[in-house]
């Protein structure tokens, strides 16, 4: 009877802290339950307006508008004001010469005070640095909101991978939830059966032993939710004080999964190739401006002065001197030190360098297309696999079950048949899940995934 009373406080104790390790696991979130339930697709515009790396993009995009802008700014007028005010400690001496006896006589001339206010106005009409930058400038603008699609291609890929890591983990959990009610129910059945002599003492420590090992695991995948969530909202750009759950359709997710493999990789779809090929064009605009650095600068001119002069300085300002005018300028670089000719050799070199990335990029396109395909055709083989032992391993259980409840077969084909159970059914979570994660990845190394 001591024995007896000692296996009952154990039975007990055992049930209880499995009611309660299933109480904790219920939790999809350790955390006040949330209002907010979102979709990937939702999850995935969050992340489009309020991730940080979005918006920085953005943002580039705008400091290349505002660049463009400064750049061309030489092609308007360019209107200034300057003044000089000027008074002589000792004014300067001129030598003039006398018409008639020839003779030269010194003195000083010029006013003590002066003042000038200028006005001044210059039009650029031709210049070869204004002209390549202004060529120049959709490219750039084109460039930058490349890069910003490239973030954005990275964001969806992310949000996507992470939303189905932490879905991953929930079904875990479902899984072992229903893994550690069954075990429950063993352990309670297993208990009877010890006590009234049907079955011996390691039969029902070999069911305890299963429980425990199935609560550990549960506890292990209800504490990892946390930092997935954590995860999850950081990708989006989402506050890590507010709460959200997940919702998903899983008759959607398999639907999900297929892929039209028949495809061929064409390079020009990734964003990567289309940044380059902008890189190239803005190098091949460089190239001709250097070749055509030696055209002149024209310009135009305009100076107003309002000069005014007295000896006394209280009477500076009481009577003005005005004069203006016009005038084209004209800049023609003759000779710069083989600078121009060195500078175009530097440039044919740095596009030559493209030429060079652009092989080295269509060779890292190709093997991650090649990886992402042969990953994504095994993870669905795997998960057809997984799917049918899942079925053929609940089959097993219930028929073992069953003969062991009759006393047919020992108490370790039941563990056997449960292990082989619970391994089937998280098997097939990681195959779901590793299909839809390699699906993405293959949609990426294509350049398939569009962004709104």
């Amino acid at each position: 009877m001591h024995n007896i009373s000692v296996v009952a406080c154990v039975r007990h104790s055992v049930l209880i802290n499995c009611l309660v390790c299933i109480s904790i696991a219920a939790i999809a979130q350790p955390a006040n339950r949330p209002d907010t339930a979102l979709t990937l697709d939702q999850c995935i515009a969050y992340a489009l307006k309020n991730q940080p790396t979005i918006n920085q993009a953005q943002i580039s995009v705008a400091i290349a508008h505002a660049n463009n802008r400064i750049n061309t700014a030489g092609w308007l007028p360019q209107v200034g004001i300057s003044g000089n005010l000027t008074h002589y400690l000792s004014l300067p001496t001129n030598f003039i010469k006398n018409a008639n006896t020839g003779a030269v006589t010194q003195q000083r001339t010029g006013v003590v005070n002066t003042f000038t206010p200028v006005l001044s106005v210059t039009q650029t009409i031709f210049n070869p640095a204004l002209l390549y930058a202004a060529k120049d400038a959709p490219l750039y603008i084109k460039q930058a909101e490349q890069i910003r699609d490239s973030t954005r291609i990275d964001i969806v890929a992310a949000v996507s991978k992470s939303f189905y890591g932490l879905l991953l983990t929930l079904e875990q959990i479902n899984v072992l939830k229903e893994d550690t009610s069954r075990l429950g129910k063993t352990v309670n059945d297993t208990y009877h059966q010890y006590f009234g002599g049907i079955v011996d003492e390691t039969d029902y420590d070999q069911a305890v032993i299963s429980l425990n090992n199935s609560r550990a695991q549960l506890k292990q995948a209800t504490e990892s939710v946390a930092p997935q969530y954590a995860l999850l909202k950081q990708v989006m750009g989402w506050s890590p004080e507010r709460q959200f759950n997940v919702v998903y359709d899983t008759t959607q997710m398999k639907n999900d999964i297929a892929f039209d493999t028949t495809q061929t990789l064409q390079y020009e779809k990734r964003i990567e190739f289309q940044v380059l090929q902008s890189s190239k064009a803005i190098q091949h605009q460089l190239v001709g401006y250097y070749q055509k650095a030696w055209l002149p600068t024209v310009g135009a001119f305009f100076d107003y002065d309002y000069t005014f002069q007295n000896n006394s300085f209280g009477n500076l300002f009481s009577h003005a001197y005005p004069y203006s005018f016009v005038g084209l300028s004209l800049n023609l670089p003759i000779f710069t030190g083989f600078a121009r000719t060195q500078n175009v050799r530097k440039a044919e070199l740095q596009y030559d360098l493209l030429d060079w990335q652009e092989v080295g990029l269509k060779s890292q396109i190709y093997s991650e297309y090649t990886n992402a395909l042969a990953a994504y055709k095994s993870n669905l083989f795997n998960l057809n696999s997984t799917h049918e032992n899942t079925v053929l391993a609940r089959k097993v259980y219930e028929i073992v079950t069953l003969q062991y409840q009759q006393g047919t077969v020992p108490y370790l084909n039941v563990i056997t048949a449960e292990s082989n159970l619970i391994t089937s059914e998280i098997g097939y979570q990681n195959a779901l899940f590793q299909v839809l994660s390699s699906k993405i990845d293959l949609e990426r190394s294509m350049g398939v995934i569009t962004v709104n």
